[in-house]
């Protein structure tokens, strides 16, 4: 609880309240950073029922729990477990419901680390893994084996934006008895709320949005009634917690984030807007755009779109992916997103499948960050005119 009532408050007035109280430590407006390991009991009753709030570091502090009390009042979750990486927050649950002799589907559009850890150590769990073409919607029933745990989703999907009809695909997988997961990083709990939607166990790399700076390495994992249980009970059988000093900083982020969304969002479809038909570029992903396959799911199901999209250059391969890239100033060329700066880096599609697509040319993810629109445009156009001098 707070001191403020925020459950019907607006977006921005929630995140400046939710998860902790400032009359709980003395009227500071955030909440300690507290460090620990041994937590000690008053008397040996207390220490053999375990009957007090915190009882070992792994298994909370004050901190990780105003972190994971904002989440689950964004995400309406029965419970949140803070990790210490996007990458856990997803093996994590995976780990928590597949055992060997399972099947699980998995969507193609997959976040690369998902698809890695997968092929790798589930197969050698002995989880047979089976992986989905992600605009399947209600048919992936056809798919669903009678050892079919988990459903894993991801909308849009990584790096070329397909979305997916998480609605039905749920539908379909509870009738096979399955767990629905759902990689959010892309919408943040702001613009899509899984678990509204017949997702079981939301997962979100908090180093991206909430975070905000490119500085911070943390997940978050949101379950339902049904499955809260057997997921913390994982948590805290693998020991995975994250150390206080990220849940602090990833907190005081998600204060922000709100109004940080709205930049990107309005920054990143201006120029998505722009590249539309700008020569050199044959397509732009972004399911906001009425112009992307998917938008009619985007526009049913989502309130916002992030500044995470892709475009397509209209010929070449690789050296004309990198001679755009080696143009660009503004746009630094490193991995994740979400942070302050704008980012490119060129999509391998190797790994696909069924989802490879029909590209003409590469394909390049951009992270809009909050520099000037104008900046960003002649940064761009900087690395098209790259590839026609080398395409002449």
């Amino acid at each position: 609880m707070t001191r403020l009532d925020a459950k019907n408050k607006g977006m921005n007035t929630r995140l400046a309240h939710i998860g902790y109280d400032p009359a709980d430590f003395f009227g500071f407006v955030n909440p300690p950073v507290v460090h620990a390991s041994t937590v000690l009991f008053p008397d040996t009753a207390t220490m053999a029922s375990r009957n007090q709030k915190y009882t070992y570091g792994t298994r909370g502090t004050p901190t990780s729990d105003a972190l994971a009390g904002a989440i689950d009042a964004l995400e309406g979750s029965a419970g949140t477990v803070i990790v210490p990486s996007g990458l856990v927050a997803v093996t994590l649950p995976l780990l928590a419901f597949l055992s060997a002799g399972d099947h699980v589907l998995i969507t193609d559009s997959v976040y690369h680390p998902t698809r890695h850890f997968a092929d790798t150590m589930l197969k050698r769990m002995g989880v047979e893994v089976e992986y989905y073409a992600p605009e399947i919607g209600g048919a992936i029933a056809a798919s669903m084996k009678p050892n079919t745990r988990v459903v894993f989703t991801e909308s849009p999907g990584s790096n070329t934006f397909e979305m997916q009809d998480i609605d039905a695909i749920a539908e379909a997988a509870h009738k096979g008895d399955a767990v629905v997961m759902m990689d959010n990083t892309w919408a943040t709990p702001l613009y899509f709320k899984p678990l509204d939607h017949g997702v079981d166990v939301s997962i979100h790399a908090a180093t991206k949005y909430p975070a905000g700076h490119s500085d911070v390495l943390l997940g978050t994992v949101s379950a339902n009634e049904r499955t809260w249980k057997q997921l913390h009970e994982t948590f805290i059988t693998l020991g995975c917690c994250a150390g206080p000093d990220d849940a602090y900083q990833v907190l005081r982020g998600l204060r922000t984030m709100g109004v940080r969304l709205a930049h990107h969002e309005k920054s990143a479809l201006e120029l998505a807007r722009w590249l539309e038909g700008r020569e050199g570029v044959a397509q732009v992903l972004h399911p906001a755009l009425e112009s992307h396959p998917g938008y009619d799911l985007w526009k049913r199901d989502f309130t916002g779109s992030s500044g995470l999209f892709s475009i397509v250059l209209a010929s070449g391969g690789p050296k004309e992916a990198g001679a755009f890239l080696d143009a660009l100033e503004i746009f630094g060329l490193g991995y994740s997103w979400g942070g302050f700066e704008s980012l490119a880096v060129a999509v391998s599609l190797s790994d696909r499948t069924v989802a490879k697509g029909d590209y003409s040319g590469p394909v390049i993810r951009l992270q809009i960050g909050v520099e000037e629109v104008e900046d960003l445009k002649a940064d761009i156009l900087k690395g098209l005119e790259a590839v026609r001098r080398i395409s002449a």
